[in-house]
């Protein structure tokens, strides 16, 4: 009731109008009710309390440390040198693909041989070289050198061919390309977004933000430099680059690099290394729930699981089966100012905001429409906070002179704009748009539900992608499963449609239609069916959606086997030219 009438108007304004005691008026009601949350409020703090402390502490370490190395004009190949000093004849780096390993003072002049060819060959400060190979130690020293001399690295995705390797290129003005064989706050270099949606964007980062990413998890997830880190991710991403790599540059932990993720090898090699702490993105956890039980699975030193993605549907059973007592999950793009962290090891949650110390982390979930998911407003045009348990847009206050609330952007001048917004927290402020719908709970708890514009609505209701392709691949034991919407003509909203990677047909619809008749509400299951022998990913293990959602369901332009999911026969039947026409003329219901 209004907080008892605002704790019965103060009562009375303490007192008759500040005529105060009744001891200063009974502690200022109680800290006005308890800071407006009522009894709730001790629940909350009680709960909290530990967790909060713990990330106002790292968060402060943090922006002393950076504002430190910013002063002193530290770059991360002056960080590295004193981490040379300090373990120089220790193991920085082990190459699964030779057993090869590299002391520190060993890659530290690699990096100095890689420095000294560059300045032969002219190239100067603030030259772009791009750097096209897939994961080695080499790798590494070869960006390390060019930091060195002031060269910015490009670092381009292995994968990429033709136009979208040019694309990279272009935009990032190198004036030379290092391949291999097989294929002060100064710019440190360039990261690509994944291009999930359209072609990658050159995310900058500068070396006070790869200090920041890199330290941020050491000290959120409580690592030491003992810890022998194993790094499958590719290098050319800030997963497998900063939080894995950094670990080694910075605090001087050993890092496994593996030329790339082996479902099979993992935990073999994991035994061979003695790893404590492993990295997972994307669908990395799924693919080894996949695999067949082995003895290695078990037998390993891993304590902690690091990484982004982990699906909640197999979170526990993924801790279960392969013994890992933590997941290190983090949230947070590599151009973002709102990275958040599961700190106190929450189940499915991929970070918090503090609820009784809000004001040290300026983010928040903000209330976007549910079809255009543009930001909504209140009566005085500042965006309107979401309520726990309302999904809402992730959005980081932008404050350029704070070393943890900047935004750096992009190459492109359009493509930063287009991730600001203003008027956010309040009148004439600007913040980062985070592209992503989270959930937070009444404990600051966050959960990741949705990219911005992957949610659809069909029948009348929201429908997550992320939810249903989670449930999806649990039911088809562990298969690719991409979700989205597709436009169907005369029909209101999007209709579900499920691509499948299944080589060897062998899902039955029969049982799959009554597995998911348990699992789905009505306007959450899919309405067509694609197989595919596999299903397109990016290199850090997540779908891609562009050219699945242009093909959308015309049996014409789509390879592989169709369905649609027939309401009256409560089956799939298959999805032929005369069924398409027969959907499109609107004379087969939906």
């Amino acid at each position: 009731m209004m907080r008892l009438a605002c704790c019965t108007a103060l009562l009375f304004v303490l007192r008759l109008l500040v005529g105060l005691p009744w001891y200063q008026v009974l502690p200022a009601i109680l800290i006005f009710y308890l800071g407006s949350g009522g009894w709730n409020f001790l629940d909350i703090f009680a709960k909290t309390v530990g967790r909060d402390l713990h990330a106002a502490s790292v968060l402060l370490r943090v922006k002393l440390n950076v504002r430190r190395h910013l002063r002193e004009k530290n770059t991360i190949p002056k960080i590295f040198a004193e981490t040379v000093h300090r373990h120089g004849d220790k193991t920085a780096l082990i190459f699964e693909g030779t057993g090869e390993r590299w002391t520190f003072r060993q890659l530290d002049e690699y990096s100095n041989r890689v420095a000294n060819l560059l300045l032969e060959r002219g190239f100067k400060e603030g030259d772009v070289v791009a750097l096209f190979m897939e994961n080695r130690s080499q790798y590494v020293g070869i960006w390390l050198g060019m930091a060195k001399i002031g060269v910015e690295a490009a670092l381009i995705n292995f994968n990429l061919r033709l136009d979208a390797l040019v694309h990279c290129v272009t935009i990032s003005n190198a004036k030379a390309v290092i391949f291999g064989s097989e294929l002060t706050d100064d710019r440190l270099f360039y990261i690509y977004t994944s291009g999930t949606t359209g072609m990658p964007k050159a995310a900058i980062v500068v070396h006070s933000r790869y200090y920041r990413m890199a330290a941020l998890v050491y000290y959120g997830f409580r690592m030491t430099s003992d810890d022998v880190l194993y790094d499958c991710l590719p290098l050319y991403h800030s997963a497998g680059n900063i939080v894995g790599v950094g670990q080694c540059l910075i605090h001087g932990m050993t890092v496994v690099i593996r030329k790339k993720f082996s479902a099979s090898r993992f935990w073999d090699d994991c035994v061979k290394y003695n790893c404590t702490i492993v990295q997972y993105i994307g669908e990395i956890c799924r693919y080894l729930l996949n695999q067949p039980v082995r003895d290695t699975e078990r037998q390993h030193r891993v304590r902690m699981a690091l990484g982004n993605g982990l699906r909640q549907s197999i979170w526990e059973e993924f801790m279960n089966r392969f013994n890992i007592s933590q997941i290190a999950e983090f949230y947070g793009a590599t151009e973002c100012n709102c990275s958040l962290g599961n700190f106190d090891n929450k189940m499915g949650a991929c970070g918090f905001n503090s609820q009784i110390l809000p004001f040290i982390y300026p983010i928040r979930l903000v209330r976007v429409d549910e079809e255009t998911m543009e930001l909504i407003r209140g009566p005085d045009g500042v965006c309107i906070p979401c309520k726990p348990g309302e999904p809402g847009q992730l959005v980081g206050r932008i404050i350029q002179n704070d070393p943890l609330r900047r935004f750096d952007g992009y190459v492109s001048q359009t493509a930063t704009d287009k991730k600001i917004a203003h008027s956010v927290f309040k009148k004439g402020d600007s913040a980062y748009l985070s592209g992503d719908v989270l959930i937070m709970d009444k404990y600051g708890h966050m959960y990741f539900k949705d990219r911005t514009g992957d949610t659809f609505r069909w029948k009348g209701e929201n429908v997550s992608t992320t939810e249903v392709e989670g449930t999806l691949s649990r039911l088809l034991d562990m298969k690719d499963v991409v979700v989205y919407g597709v436009e169907v003509p005369g029909a209101e909203g999007k209709a579900g449609m499920a691509a499948i990677a299944d080589p060897s047909h062998s899902t039955n619809l029969e049982k799959f239609v009554k597995d998911m008749e348990k699992a789905l509400p009505p306007y959450a299951r899919p309405v067509f069916l694609r197989f595919l022998p596999e299903v397109n990913k990016t290199g850090t293990f997540k779908f891609q959606k562009t050219e699945l959602r242009r093909d959308s369901f015309d049996p014409s332009a789509v390879s592989g086997r169709l369905y649609f999911l027939d309401s009256s026969k409560g089956r799939y039947v298959q999805l032929d030219e005369e069924l398409y026409r027969s959907i499109l003329s609107g004379k087969c219901k939906l």
